[in-house]
């Protein structure tokens, strides 16, 4: 994050900043930190030597009216970053925005105001609603390192966040970016908290009720564990950075876009957490809760239908679990003036038959199309989602929207509308009857005869990754069999697609050590909770 400066820009290009600070010439160093800012000095350098810099220490960098705060690495290899040099990673020389070369003022950066807020959650106390909005201005400042996003994050963790707590979060990052107004009494919007290959109903929701003249403009994540976020399936077919200017006419023309949100910076202290929380595979209720909901109310929802699904593979396992997150997302949207629809949907398997975005991207559009190898499964949770969605609308009766939902898909008023969303976001070539699969695969089949009477979404994702997915487009799991089906021995269950040698042996010995299927009998088959 960039934060404007009150003191005069530098009187001639290149010459650094009349601010205090030692000055060194910046050098871009092609590294992605991952949502941290990080900055490279030699360890011969005069200012690394003078200033007392240590190794992940804190300093601040300075230029052409910008401030960025940034993490040290020290570097003896003068090829990487001379002794008159700051490297900067990608993230940190993107936001600073100079050219190579350009002298900046460095300087020691003063701790986070916030520590001491920090120090008391780490010890288990319960904090106030300022000190979460210090904490959060300081994380969407860049003022904290990975070590201390990373207490943070495990304190919340390990002393459960009280719903209280959870609000005082939620509504501090909400503070901290940009909050989009459609000028609009309705803006509606659908989520999944994840956990479910596949599920890539939000490609189908927004067209339909986009179709039905409701305001749902979609910003989602791209992948960071799982084989393909909605922003990575709809990148197959249309570009999905938009910048917020084009976003806002694309959404004012079409009633919906599906954009990834990171070009927007709603939220940006939830993408920092979550660059920390994923690789942890920490995701406890009170920080789910709380980066949900900012990033919808931040994007200007007023109307959002919440998919929880349960099963026993998924993120949720069992009713009474279910009950408590809706009760804690219920409260948090409520006093956040966020009109939440929580829908307690089937979790059991994947969602669909693709897992990867080429694959996923051909089930939505053969739904759109009204195909008849369409995923029935993805078509019908996707009309409950959308109908669920358009019975916001007050012209509406209770009970209707799914007959409307499933009208507009069938018509091809949905497809249409998908159409033209696709073209305004700059359509690219994709034909679903044909699409670039990965050329490497291998077939996974059933080792004795009976019924699929279990499948395990995180392995099936986890092989669908070490297939190159969502990086590689066309790798993933394509398939073959669902719950409850009859399947013979030497059956195929699936087949795994990948591009590179490397990648398909990887998901091959994963699949060798657990396939993700389990062969039973039909008594087998785990019960399903739905609230449809």
């Amino acid at each position: 994050m960039t934060t404007p400066l009150n003191s005069p820009p530098p009187a001639a290009p290149g010459n650094g900043e009349s601010a205090s600070g030692s000055r060194l010439a910046v050098r871009r160093v092609a590294i992605d930190t991952w949502r941290e800012n990080v900055a490279y000095l030699n360890r011969d350098c005069a200012v690394y030597r003078a200033e007392g810099f240590q190794a992940l220490s804190k300093i601040e960098v300075r230029a052409n009216g910008r401030r960025i705060l940034a993490t040290v690495n020290v570097v003896d290899d003068p090829a990487i970053v001379g002794c008159h040099e700051l490297g900067l990673s990608e993230d940190a020389f993107a936001q600073l925005g100079v050219e190579p070369g350009y002298k900046v003022a460095v300087a020691q950066a003063e701790p986070p105001e916030s520590m001491g807020a920090l120090f008391r959650k780490i010890a288990g106390e319960r904090l106030a609603r300022e000190d979460f909005r210090a904490i959060v201005r300081d994380i969407a400042d860049h003022r904290y390192s990975k070590i201390e996003l990373t207490a943070f994050v495990v304190a919340c963790n390990r002393d459960e966040l009280d719903r209280e707590e959870v609000f005082f979060l939620s509504d501090a990052m909400v503070q901290t970016g940009q909050r989009l107004d459609w000028h609009e009494p309705l803006v509606v919007d659908k989520h999944c908290i994840g956990g479910i290959p596949g599920n890539r109903t939000s490609m189908l929701v927004v067209p339909i009720v986009a179709a039905h003249g409701m305001l749902c403009p979609k910003t989602s994540s791209r992948a960071i564990t799982s084989p393909a976020g909605t922003a990575d399936t709809m990148e197959v077919l249309a570009n999905v950075e938009l910048p917020l200017e084009q976003l806002q006419a694309i959404v004012r023309d079409h009633r919906g876009c599906l954009a990834w949100g990171g070009t927007a910076q709603l939220s940006p202290a939830d993408d920092v957490l979550i660059s920390v929380e994923r690789p942890l595979s920490i995701d406890s209720p009170g920080q789910m809760v709380a980066s949900i909901l900012s990033k919808k109310i931040a994007a200007g929802s007023t109307h959002l239908v919440l998919d929880i699904p349960i099963g026993p593979t998924a993120k949720v396992r069992s009713m009474p679990e279910a009950q408590r997150l809706r009760r804690l997302f219920e409260y948090v949207a409520h006093r956040l003036g966020l009109s939440l629809d929580v829908v307690i949907t089937d979790g059991r398997q994947p969602i669909g038959n693709g897992i990867g975005p080429v694959l996923e991207a051909r089930d939505v559009m053969r739904v759109l199309e009204n195909d008849p190898r369409a995923p029935n499964d993805l078509r019908q949770k996707a009309l409950r989602l959308a109908g669920r969605l358009i019975e916001c609308d007050p012209d509406v009766r209770g009970g209707d929207g799914y007959g409307i939902a499933r009208d507009i898909l069938d018509s091809g008023r949905a497809l249409a509308r998908m159409e033209a969303i696709i073209a305004a976001q700059g359509g690219k070539d994709f034909d679903h009857n044909n699409p670039r699969l990965g050329a490497l695969h291998f077939e996974i089949s059933a080792p004795a005869a009976g019924v699929v009477a279990g499948i395990d979404n995180q392995q099936i994702a986890r092989i669908a990754r070490l297939a190159g997915a969502p990086k590689v487009q066309g790798a993933g799991v394509d398939l073959l069999c669902k719950l409850g089906d009859t399947v013979q021995s030497g059956q195929p269950l699936y087949r795994v697609h990948a591009d590179f040698p490397a990648d398909l042996e990887f998901a091959r010995q994963a699949c060798h050590r657990t396939n993700g299927y389990r062969i039973g009998g039909a008594d087998e088959v785990p019960h399903v909770f739905v609230e449809f």
